[in-house]
């Protein structure tokens, strides 16, 4: 059978800066009418870096949660930015380091059922210490945890951003060693 869900129209109801949210009108694989609400975003990246044993993190305020979150460093990418391009950014932006190697070890959809943002994860090694260079607005605080008190972590649920969760899962897995 085919699943798929036909566009009739699409309809803004909003266009930011960051992202646009439509209210379709669709067709369901049966021929019945129906609506589907859907947050337009770019994408993002990740990127996981390691380093001497420990993992780089940022802590950084989130307005939509009301709290400080403990994330890898991660960005928005720019329309037809390739996603490798923005994780390499934002590690150096965030935390100053230019990593020389970076694999891709993961892509996510973090929310499928109402938005069609694609988060791209990877593994960052070999870098080299720069400048921080933080967008204007953005505040944040770089934290180094060994590998092991991050696994601990994980374990515990200490963790609550869901594409770092996804990384440090997914980093593990490929290094059941560590």
């Amino acid at each position: 059978m085919d699943y798929v869900e036909k566009t009739v129209k699409t309809n803004y109801v909003y266009q930011g800066k960051i992202l646009s949210v439509r209210a379709d009108d669709a067709v369901l694989p049966d021929g019945t009418p129906c609506k589907r609400e859907i947050v337009d975003h770019s994408g993002g990246a990740c990127a996981l870096y390691v380093d001497n044993g420990e993992i780089l993190f940022v802590r950084q305020y989130r307005y939509a949660y009301g709290e400080s979150v403990l994330e890898l460093p991660a960005g928005k990418c720019e329309k037809g930015e390739d996603p490798l391009l923005t994780a390499q950014r934002e590690l150096a932006e965030e935390t100053g380091v230019h990593a020389e190697q970076m694999r891709l070890i993961q892509k996510i959809y973090p929310s499928p059922g109402y938005t069609n943002e694609i988060i791209y994860i990877y593994h960052a090694t070999q870098g080299k210490m720069g400048k921080v260079a933080l967008d204007d607005g953005e505040f944040l605080d770089v934290v180094r945890i060994p590998i092991e008190k991050a696994k601990q972590m994980l374990t515990e649920g200490a963790f609550t951003d869901a594409k770092t969760v996804v990384a440090l899962q997914a980093y593990f897995l490929c290094n059941k060693n560590l």
